[in-house]
C-alpha cells in the first residue's frame, strides 16, 4: 500500500511559497487580460438603454454624448428607448445583458435613490444587479410661479404659507416624484405646511401653473423652457448652490428669501451589468469625462442649465447614498408607497 508523504518542515514552506506564486501569476494574468480587454473595447456596437422616451430633454442629451463617443471609438453607439413601468421596463432588459461593456443603462437620481423606498418590490437591486461607470450631467430645480403670481420672492411665498397652513398649494408630476419630494423638504426647512396637487405629466403640470391652478411648482429648464420664453412662468429661485449660466438673473433660495443653502437637483448615470471588468468601466469614464469637455457639449447643456459632470465611481457611489439618505427620510415622513 503507497502512502503520501505530507511534507514538513522547509518542504512544507516550499509548496505554500509555490502555492502563493501560482495564484500571484494568476493574478497577474487575470489583470493583464483585464487590461487588454479595455484597450480592445469596444470591438462592437454599444447599447445604452435609457427608460425616457425619444425626444425628451435626457434622450437628446444623451445622444449628444453617445455620438461623440462613438466618433471617439470608431464604433456605433446606440440608445434604446424602452420607457414605462417606471422605469423597471429598461432596467430588467438592461441588467440581464452580457458583462462586458457593450451593454449599458441610463437612469436618473430619481430612479437609483427614490424608487427603493416608493416601492415594497422591485424587480432589481442596484448593488447586486449593476456597477456604476460615471455620471453625464447634473441640473438644478427652480422654483415657478404664473407670470401673475403676487409673490416676487420665494420669502413672501413662505410668509404666505405661514400665514395660511394649507392654505399654499403646489403641483408635481407625480406623487412620489422630485418636485413632490423636494417641495415638502422645502415645507420641513422652511416651517410650513403646504398642498400638494399631482398631475398626471409635466405639461398639464406647468400649463395648470401657468393658468393660476396651483400657486407654484418645482421644475427644470428643459421641462419649463416652453412657458418661460412664451413669458406664462416666472422663476423666483434656484435651488442651487449658486447661480446659473444662462440663467444668472434668477436668485438662489437663499438669496431669494428662502432656506440658505437648500438644494434640489438630479442627475443622469451610466450603469453597467453587474461584472463589468472595472478596466473596461474605467475606460468608459475616463472617455465620457474627455467627450464632456467638448465645446459643442459644453455650449448646448449651458443651454438647457445642464452642467456636464462626469463622476468617479466612488463619487458615484458617495452621491447616490446621500440622495438615497435625503429622499429615504421625505418618504418614510410622507408614508408614501407606490405598489
Amino acid at each position: 500500500m503507497q502512502t503520501t508523504k505530507i511534507p514538513t518542515g522547509a518542504t512544507r514552506h516550499t509548496t505554500f511559497t509555490r502555492t502563493i506564486a501560482k495564484a500571484a501569476a494568476a493574478l497577474l494574468l487575470l489583470g493583464a487580460a483585464a487590461g487588454a480587454w479595455a484597450q480592445d473595447y469596444p470591438n462592437r456596437v454599444v447599447r445604452i438603454t435609457t427608460p425616457f422616451p425619444a425626444g425628451s430633454g435626457v434622450d437628446v442629451n444623451l445622444r449628444l454624448v453617445a455620438d461623440k463617443l462613438s466618433k471617439r471609438w470608431g464604433k456605433p453607439v446606440i440608445i434604446e428607448n424602452r420607457p414605462g413601468a417606471n422605469g423597471f421596463i429598461a432596467i430588467e432588459a438592461a441588467k440581464r445583458a452580457r458583462p462586458d461593456g457593450h451593454e449599458l443603462l441610463q437612469l436618473d437620481s430619481a430612479q437609483m435613490a427614490a424608487q427603493p423606498f416608493l416601492f415594497k418590490k422591485i424587480p432589481y437591486d442596484l448593488d447586486r444587479d449593476f456597477d456604476p461607470v460615471t455620471t453625464i450631467f447634473r441640473n438644478y430645480f427652480f422654483l415657478a410661479v404664473p407670470t401673475t403670481s403676487p409673490y416676487k420672492n420665494v420669502g413672501e411665498l413662505l410668509a404666505a404659507a405661514r400665514a395660511q397652513p394649507g392654505g399654499i398649494n403646489y403641483g408635481s408630476w407625480f406623487v412620489g416624484s422630485p418636485g413632490h419630494l423636494g417641495a415638502s423638504m422645502l415645507d420641513t426647512a422652511a416651517g410650513t405646511t403646504m398642498m400638494h396637487i399631482p398631475f398626471k405629466e409635466m405639461t398639464q403640470l406647468y400649463t395648470a401653473v401657468a393658468n393660476q391652478e396651483v400657486s407654484w411648482a418645482f421644475g427644470t429648464i428643459g421641462s419649463m423652457n416652453p412657458l418661460y420664453r412664451a413669458g406664462k412662468l416666472r422663476f423666483l429661485a434656484a435651488a442651487a448652490p449658486r447661480r446659473i449660466a444662462r440663467f444668472t438673473d434668477v436668485p438662489t433660495m437663499g438669496e431669494a428669501g428662502g432656506p440658505a443653502g437648500f438644494e434640489l437637483s438630479a442627475w443622469v448615470g451610466i450603469l453597467a451589468p453587474k461584472g463589468t471588468p472595472k478596466a473596461v468601466r474605467d475606460k468608459i469614464y475616463q472617455d465620457v469625462a474627455a467627450v464632456l469637455k467638448d465645446p459643442e457639449i459644453e455650449e448646448r447643456f449651458t443651454q438647457m442649465a445642464y452642467e456636464p459632470i462626469a463622476m468617479t465611481e466612488a463619487q458615484f457611489r458617495g452621491q447616490l447614498k446621500t440622495d438615497a439618505q435625503r429622499y429615504g427620510e421625505t418618504i418614510r415622513r410622507l408614508n408614501i408607497s407606490l405598489d
